[in-house]
């Protein structure tokens, strides 16, 4: 996904305000950044200042650029062209006079720029955003733009603009004869930030914390002109006008600062026991309100992509044993394969950290459409999922910048073993079960601990294959924690059902081979002793994760045992290995090359 910020009002520090607000986006991934400035001069035909450079904010800095009030940015992740200073955001059209800031994909990009190079416009960059600038600069030849009517005109020509674009986009304009921005949003998220005397656009209401609480989210083919005073929103095709629906943000500047921690990823870590003793005291009657919805439904497919995916898989565990109900797991892409055979009063309970995945927002309109009830589990109250779904409840993890997830996956098991325990009529169980969690995982987290997994770190930093084997539930511990190895150390590491081994995996267990083995005080744990000595006897090295020490670990992590609810300390302990080997390699564990935060295209 790519970072938005814009600002329009009474300040002459624009430039260095977007940069501020870009930078807080920088979790999101990107891999270019740039940011505009119309200047304040009495000048009638001024051109557009613009600063754009390929490679990370890090230390940059915008006093190069000349003061205004307004001012927009952007960082990208590369689409169309390669990650280079001209194919950086933002983009202007011929003139100098109009700028453009883009998240999607223009789809029938090649059919435009070929009709506007016919008309003589000259392209500079390799994306396909710069169509957008060009075709603004061609609409605005259509319509007057004498100065007491430059700003309906360009409204007008952006409106024009974006009814010609194919694809999921969301765009947002500056012109220097127009004292305003325009935005316009299908698929991609847009909010709009209220503030006194100024006003704001983002991709993402955390960057506008500092600012405003007071926001609005555009929905699809709803189109905005942000002014100094006012905030007005229209149909993007008709041009209806819209009244905003103003929604207060609930989170606070200070929890998406880093703090006392070096990074973001390892703060989230530390959030997790506080957050789940919070989640255990104040979420069962939400959880028993999505029970009950559950416990009308024919059948449940639980749905999510990547860590999400992997808690929607607990979440199948827990409603097949402990909800007593058939449930089906998939990702949103495999889904789709599904949505016209889904049975009647069948139910899709979707989870998604950011709300805003552009595959997992694909399928859940499918659903509906279809006549599919879908509930959801999601972090960010408001985003797109949240406002498409039948009901919705928050997963309560707060914000999270770390882009490989850590808090919101244990906040999402534990909003499922909740909601599994209430399907049974049985919430005090649940309840006492996320309490344990957290207790649980504060002891995964002590000093003593923490320097053990250290040490583990250390002496895996140099492998090249990591094998994470679990049984049962703990096969959905092992892939998480091997998604986690892989994200952000990048060492390939394979979670690997040990019921499965003798069914093709064991032919890799040489020698050389390191194999984590995850072995909690379960049903299974025999077995999984049992195959740690199966992938010992063939000269793997052995690291248990375990209650107690067992004679096959050649190092071993103690984990306490909580029962049902032993999937939230075990995926910590995975989460912090993850983490140490990253630092080990030399590697940044909140950016992670190749990813973002929320996959807003496809």
């Amino acid at each position: 996904m790519c970072g938005i910020f814009g600002y329009i009002g009474d300040k002459k520090t624009a430039p260095s305000m977007v940069l501020t607000g870009l930078k807080t986006l920088e979790y999101r991934g990107y891999d270019s950044w740039g940011v505009a400035v119309v200047p304040d001069s009495a000048d009638e035909k001024k051109v557009i200042f613009v600063k754009k450079k390929a490679g990370k904010i890090g230390a940059a800095t915008v006093s190069d650029l000349p003061p205004g009030s307004l001012a927009f940015g952007h960082t990208r992740w590369a689409t169309h062209g390669g990650v280079t200073d001209k194919n950086a955001h933002p983009h202007l059209d011929c003139t100098k006079m109009i700028a453009v800031i883009h998240n999607g994909i223009v789809e029938n990009h090649e059919t435009l720029r070929n009709e506007l190079k016919k008309k003589g416009h000259v392209f500079v960059s390799e994306t396909d955003t710069e169509v957008i600038a060009h075709l603004v600069e061609e609409y605005l030849k259509k319509f007057s733009v004498l100065p007491r009517d430059a700003a309906p005109a360009f409204s007008k020509a952006v409106q024009a603009t974006f009814k010609d674009l194919d694809g999921l986009n969301a765009i947002i304009v500056i012109n220097t004869m127009a004292d305003e921005m325009v935005a316009a949003r299908n698929g991609s998220p847009l909010v709009v930030g209220f503030g006194t005397g100024e006003n704001f656009l983002a991709s993402d209401p955390v960057a506008l914390l500092p600012y405003t609480k007071q926001v609005h989210f555009l929905e699809d083919d709803e189109m905005v002109v942000v002014t100094r005073q006012n905030i007005h929103i229209f149909n993007a095709h008709s041009g209806e006008r819209i009244r905003p629906k103003k929604q207060l943000l609930t989170w606070t500047a200070e929890e998406t600062e880093k703090g006392k921690f070096p990074y973001f990823m390892l703060k989230e870590i530390h959030e997790q026991p506080g957050m789940l003793s919070e989640i255990a005291a104040d979420s069962t009657q939400q959880a028993s309100a999505l029970a009950r919805e559950l416990q009308k439904a024919s059948r449940i497919y639980l749905v999510g992509s990547g860590t999400s995916g992997y808690a929607a898989r607990a979440g199948s565990y827990y409603f097949a044993t402990v909800g007593q109900k058939i449930t089906n797991w998939s990702s949103p892409t495999e889904m789709h394969h599904h949505i016209d055979i889904l049975p009647k009063n069948a139910v899709m309970l979707v989870m998604s950290q950011s709300g805003e995945t552009m595959d997992l927002l694909d399928v859940v309109k499918r659903a509906k459409e279809h006549g599919t009830r879908v509930l959801s589990l999601v972090n960010v109250v408001n985003s797109s999922l949240w406002r498409m779904s039948d009901l919705s409840l928050p997963i309560g993890a707060g914000p999270e910048k770390g882009v490989a997830s850590t808090k919101a996956f244990t906040a999402t098991v534990a909003q499922l073993i909740l909601m599994a325990y209430a399907m049974n009529n049985d919430t005090k169980t649940g309840q006492k079960l996320v309490a344990q969690a957290a207790k649980a995982t504060r002891a995964v987290l002590t000093e003593k601990n923490v320097k053990l997994i250290k040490d583990v770190a250390g002496s895996l930093k140099n492998a090249e294959h990591l094998f994470v084997v679990g049984r049962g539930i703990s096969y959905v511990t092992v892939m998480e924690c091997a998604l986690k190895i892989k994200e952000i150390s990048y060492i390939h590491a394979e979670g690997v059902s040990a019921g499965e081994l003798k069914h093709g995996p064991l032919a890799l267990i040489t020698k050389s081979a390191t194999c984590i083995v995850y072995a909690p005080n379960d049903q299974h744990h025999a077995s999984a002793i049992a195959n740690a000595m199966e992938m010992k006897a063939r000269g793997a090295h052995i690291i248990g994760v375990a209650p107690t020490k067992e004679d096959v670990f050649d190092e071993y992590i103690p984990v306490p045992d909580i029962g049902e609810a032993s999937i939230i300390p075990n995926v910590v302990v995975g989460q912090l290995l993850a983490y140490y080997l990253t630092l080990e390699r030399g590697f940044d564990p909140d950016m992670p090359r190749n990813l973002a935060k929320s996959v807003t295209v496809k």
